[in-house]
């Protein structure tokens, strides 16, 4: 592995999730916002882009970057995430004599737990613990022509991509700068169409996910309560779980979904504590995503899972300093693409 040469360069974010795409620079001096911007996707032409042609990423990210910023990028040298429901990530140990064929290691595993050959898909792993008898592996793996068509858009608009990696990773480095995230934390990012969940160790040592989001809980309180979409959706995040006359109907409508994402939670914090935690106890849940401004929906989480929950919001540390801000209920949108643009420059390796 090689060092970047281009590790003078600032780092800009860009996130490409599967209903919007994200763009931010950060003064990693100041923690000051210096640009950003985000535009709405249809989720099945950005699936169709990302997995056949690029013709819809590119025109998308050319409207992004020529009439969607506010404020400026100080940087064409991007880290980009791409969604973490399209990654597969392990976390696996091996014996510490067997660091020689660590390779092979990891081919076994892509074999046995992906549903793709490996010829169809880019594999890297990193050592992130050892001891005398053992070393823990984490590896991640993507579709060749996601990465491929990603990466042709944004050469075509003049980025250049220095770093990919899922989406979570770049949530998990927001929260252990601003939220404790130095602690075991499991992080639940409730996006507009899915939730991904991983446990935060040091680094992200496992992911899942289920096809439930801020858009389903919607669509529940409008079917539940038989009101329109845009009254449902301030109904979600005006009064949520919160007590008040409307929270035994609320509450109603959202458990299905919450119960699905709850279900989907225990297992990863079951295969953390069976397989991984080394007697480490998590200590903390922490809600992100653009569907986490549901009011009381930290207490829901607390109470299921008996654990200390709670929605994250680090932008008490990372400000949009003299820029206009996006409206509050927006502002969680943009918490993985401000973890692509807090990568320290020269902290990257290709």
């Amino acid at each position: 592995m090689t060092k970047l040469l281009h590790k003078d360069k600032p780092i800009i974010g860009l996130d490409i999730g599967s209903t919007d795409m994200k763009v931010m620079s950060v003064d990693l001096h100041r923690h000051t916002v210096t640009g950003y911007g985000a535009i709405d996707l249809d989720p099945l032409k950005i699936k169709k882009a990302l997995d056949e042609d690029n013709e819809y990423l590119l025109s998308s990210l050319q409207t992004l970057m020529e009439h969607k910023l506010v404020g400026t990028l100080v940087s064409e040298e991007v880290a980009l995430g791409i969604p973490t429901s399209r990654t597969f990530s392990r976390t696996f140990t091996v014996p510490a004599n067997a660091e020689k064929t660590l390779k092979d290691a990891v081919a076994i595993e892509v074999g046995q737990y992906i549903p793709l050959p490996m010829s169809l898909l880019y594999v890297d792993y990193e050592i992130i613990e050892r001891n005398d008898t053992t070393i823990t592996v984490i590896m991640s793996a993507v579709p060749r022509k996601l990465v491929d068509n990603a990466l042709d858009a944004c050469n075509a608009v003049g980025l250049n991509v220095t770093l990919v990696e899922p989406a979570i990773n770049a949530v998990a480095r927001v929260l252990k700068l601003t939220e404790e995230g130095y602690l075991p934390t499991v992080i639940v990012d409730i996006g507009a169409a899915n939730t991904d969940i991983a446990v935060l160790d040091g680094s992200v040592r496992i992911t899942g996910g289920i096809a439930k989001g801020g858009n389903t809980f919607t669509l529940d309180i409008a079917k539940k309560l038989g009101v329109t979409l845009e009254n449902a959706h301030q109904l979600k995040v005006l009064n949520g779980l919160a007590p008040g006359a409307k929270q035994a109907k609320l509450t109603s409508a959202l458990k299905p979904a919450l119960r699905s994402i709850i279900t989907e939670t225990r297992k990863v914090i079951r295969y953390y504590n069976e397989r991984l935690s080394n007697d480490r106890r998590l200590e903390q849940i922490l809600i992100v995503g653009s569907g986490s401004n549901v009011p009381g929906i930290g207490e829901y989480f607390t109470n299921e899972l008996v654990m200390p929950a709670r929605t994250a919001n680090p932008w008490q540390v990372l400000d949009f300093g003299e820029l206009p801000q996006p409206a509050k209920q927006f502002r969680s949108r943009y918490i993985s693409v401000a973890g692509l643009a807090n990568i320290p420059k020269g902290a990257m390796w290709q």
